[in-house]
């Protein structure tokens, strides 16, 4: 089959026309001062989200990956360690996609084609999706408001305004004052960039996640996360994939080529008018 047949895996998500992007957050840069009491300000800032092991959550969807405009509603679920199901909704009838992993391999699974993507890494199927290479763990602490990792930092910087940079893992958080405490507001672990805005009872609404340019393509999305469930139990069998009889198999490049990363991305109008 021809790669556009797998197109219906985006359709969810693409249209001619997307919201317009917000204006780039900016981090502070530079060598800063030393600071000392970073790994207390990164768990106070972080205390609510490090304990997330499961999160539910209905997820707007608008921005752009490469040339492809996108706006879609997702249901996503996670479970730690390493477990997801999004769920690609369209309005009325089936789901678009339904991509499931647990630990390094995912299935995907496009119900109204019949056709199923097995034994894939999360990360290259979001990224063949959405434009941005993220896997189970890491999108589960960022729609959480954690950034890219939980792991402990190792080093700190203050710099002017209240803001101050942690070294977490092989990426950086960067926190603000907000009254008497610290609140994270954003992450970078190349090629991502997160930035939390919109708060809530602590917890971010709106998620900016941007990947910088890999072999020329980009991504800017923004997620408004609604429905947030925190650390309810989750049936195992949700990370099960369901598998259509008589799924056709379809192949990571053949997902690639119709999502935004590929040639179907100089044909979204026409592949839309069919959604």
């Amino acid at each position: 089959m021809h790669a556009k047949t797998a197109s219906s895996a985006v359709l969810a998500l693409c249209l001619a026309a997307g919201a317009c992007a917000r204006k780039a957050p900016t981090f502070p840069s530079g060598a800063g001062t030393p600071f000392p009491d970073a790994t207390s300000a990164y768990e106070q800032a972080t205390a609510s989200c490090r304990s997330v092991k499961t999160l539910t959550a209905s997820i707007s969807l608008s921005g752009k990956a490469a040339r492809t405009k996108l706006r879609g509603r997702i249901d996503a679920g996670f479970a730690a360690p390493a477990r997801m199901r999004l769920e690609g909704r369209a309005p009325f009838g089936r789901p678009v996609f339904v991509l499931t992993a647990d630990g390094d391999r995912a299935t995907l699974v496009l119900p109204r084609d019949e056709r199923v993507l097995s034994n894939a890494s999360p990360d290259r199927i979001v990224e063949a999706l959405a434009g941005v290479p993220i896997g189970s763990d890491s999108l589960r602490t960022l729609v959480a408001g954690c950034g890219f990792s939980t792991e402990a930092p190792t080093a700190g910087r203050l710099y002017n305004g209240g803001w101050a940079a942690v070294t977490v893992g092989n990426g950086t958080a960067y926190l603000r004052r907000t009254g008497s405490g610290w609140q994270l507001t954003g992450a970078v672990r190349e090629p991502l960039t997160v930035h939390y805005s919109d708060f809530a009872n602590g917890r971010p609404t709106t998620v900016q996640l941007r990947a910088a340019p890999r072999q020329g393509v980009p991504a800017d999305l923004t997620l408004r996360l609604s429905q947030v469930d925190i650390n309810t139990s989750l049936d195992p069998r949700t990370f099960q994939a369901e598998v259509p009889e008589h799924a056709v198999p379809l192949t990571l490049e053949e997902l690639r080529r119709a999502g935004p990363l590929g040639e179907a991305s100089e044909e979204t109008a026409p592949l839309t008018q069919g959604s």
